[in-house]
């Protein structure tokens, strides 16, 4: 059973420059995945809806948005409250020093805690407009001096961020610089537009503000905004055509925060469906990423949602957090090394430094789980006719002439193959075409002219060149007009009757064959041919004579990203 969603997404924030890569090449500092999304369950969610979603710079303080019953307006601000990280939220009582007959929806923290901002705003909104307002619907703040005093009054943020329009859902940055708030204001071009407002330091008047402009801005809605701590990555919800639902999440980047901001990119699969998601916020501590949507199985009509970050760290795909992982911070100390940079978790700083080394090492000794790794059979079995996919649910069966070796491993157990009919089969894993992808066997034995791995109807992923021995693969681009693609052989015999780990990696544009870890063969291509069969294990694609391995094989792990052995 497969712990964490295939769809992987990649903030690449290298030297503060931002880009995103879902699913293909490309560099990235800390690498990471959004886990499972899973329903928050009561007491955060009700029968009502529960729209935004927002924790306190401590951590110990969550406010939410929401009609339930029992509020003072239509949609009220909502707390819960811990003593401990570790402690379970408690219910949701009703922050009545902030709420009233009006609505009061979207809030955002400083980065001290003590400021809250929030907008006076939804669509039904029954109660009319809130006196002291500027427009039909406003933003507002509200200041504490501690974080266990009660909210002060209501401060309108004035006219030159509010209008005779609505201004709704604001988001503050870390440093209290940027403000980003969704408006329907003259001068935009959807229903609601993201407009962004500056100033030199948290004293000084907010500048007029600034529409977020074409590249950004759709249509039709664009609002409910998350900005990263270095105000260079904004995570924001959308109802424009070519999502994957009535609302999507997407996310936008820029170089710098003079930079423009990117085309945005929707988060796909791993967060978005064919329902609605909104209300973007990642924890203070980015280990969560929370959401509300109107999905299926929900409690209520709109729920909130977490998602786990998952962090890459197992750099050379071993299983372990150990020394070889040490290694490349090592080696990669005060650099812009995009694999190393895993700190700040999970966006990394742009080099390799102290804060890496203090996430390395926070899972130092640990076996991680890498939801990278789609596919890894351990070959330990002592018998029967299945081997056992210990990261997803691709058993392989075990045909004609193969025994199990329970002692007989590189790592635990092994599979003995006979070279004339013994081979394992199993489902498709991956097809090739599709991104970076990896692949690492344990083998002992073997002749020239043998395979390792293979895809029915597709390539030889791993075997040995039939004149020494040598690593090669034949997994290459499809035959274009004269074009004829070639495979990529090593210098490197492997049939000398000693273990070796033996790789293949691909990174979307380069292919690079591996022996005990070492580079043995490296070059560039576009892109490789598409198949989506099975594999197998032990023998050719075709199950040719004299392509059946002779010898052992042990521990099969296929990753969908470029590992560094």
């Amino acid at each position: 059973m497969k712990r964490f969603n295939d769809y992987r997404i990649r903030l690449v924030l290298v030297g503060y420059v931002a880009a995103v890569v879902l699913g293909g090449s490309g560099r990235a500092n800390a690498d990471f995945i959004f886990g499972e999304p899973v329903n928050l369950g009561t007491p955060i969610n009700t029968s009502s809806w529960e729209w935004t979603l927002v924790i306190s710079p401590d951590n110990l303080q969550m406010y939410v948005n929401s009609d339930r019953p029992g509020g003072l307006g239509y949609f009220d601000i909502w707390r819960s409250t811990r003593e401990h990280l570790d402690d379970p939220w408690d219910s949701l009582v009703n922050v009545q020093e902030i709420n009233s007959q009006y609505n009061e929806s979207f809030p955002c923290f400083s980065a001290s805690g003590l400021t809250l901002y929030y907008s006076d705003w939804y669509t039904w909104n029954t109660a009319g407009d809130r006196a002291g307002g500027i427009g039909g619907h406003d933003l507002w703040k509200r200041t504490r001096l501690s974080t266990d005093d009660p909210w002060g009054p209501p401060v309108n943020m004035g006219l030159t961020v509010n209008s005779p329009a609505a201004e709704v859902a604001p988001c503050i940055s870390q440093d209290g610089q940027i403000l980003i708030f969704s408006s329907n204001r003259s001068g935009g071009r959807g229903d609601y537009d993201l407009w962004i407002s500056t100033r030199p330091d948290i004293e000084s008047d907010w500048a007029a503000p600034v529409n977020l402009g074409p590249v950004v801005n759709s249509s039709a809605y664009d609002g409910e905004t998350w900005l990263s701590p270095d105000g260079l990555a904004l995570f924001f919800s959308s109802s424009r055509p070519g999502g994957m639902g009535s609302y999507d999440l997407y996310l936008t980047t820029r170089r710098s925060r003079d930079a423009a901001w990117s085309q945005p990119v929707n988060l796909g699969p791993a967060i978005n469906t064919n329902s609605g998601e909104g209300a973007p916020f990642f924890s203070p501590n980015m280990k969560t990423f929370y959401f509300t949507s109107d999905r299926p199985g929900g409690i209520g009509g709109w729920d909130m949602y977490e998602v786990p970050i998952v962090l890459i760290l197992d750099f050379n795909g071993d299983g372990i957090v150990e020394i070889d992982d040490l290694l490349l911070i090592i080696e990669s100390w005060g650099q812009d090394n995009s694999m190393a940079d895993i700190g700040p978790a999970p966006w990394g700083d742009g080099i390799v430094d102290a804060a890496d080394l203090e996430v390395l090492m926070s899972y130092w000794g640990k076996e991680v789980i890498d939801p990278t790794l789609v596919a890894h059979w351990p070959l330990d079995e002592t018998e029967g006719m299945f081997a056992a996919d210990s990261a997803g649910d691709n058993d392989a069966f075990v045909i004609g002439g193969a025994s199990w070796q329970p002692d007989g491993g590189q790592v635990d157990g092994a599979l003995l193959l006979d070279g004339v009919s013994g081979y394992a089969i199993t489902d498709a894993v991956l097809n090739p075409a599709d991104g970076p992808f990896s692949i690492f066997i344990w083998i002992k034995g073997g002749a020239p002219g043998q395979v390792i791995l293979s895809q029915s109807n597709g390539a030889n992923w791993l075997l040995t060149d039939p004149d020494l021995g040598c690593l090669m693969t034949e997994l290459m681009p499809p035959a274009v007009g004269r074009f004829t693609p070639q495979p990529l052989i090593s210098e490197s015999i492997i049939i000398d009757d000693q273990w070796h780990r033996v790789g293949f990696v691909w990174d979307g544009s380069n292919r690079a064959l591996y022996v005990d870890d070492i580079l043995v063969a490296e070059d560039t291509q576009t892109n490789l041919l598409s198949s989506d069969s099975g594999l197998y294990i032990g023998c050719g694609k075709a199950m040719e004579a004299g392509t059946y391995w002779s010898g052992l094989i042990d521990d099969v792990r296929i990753y969908n990203r470029a590992v560094k052995p």
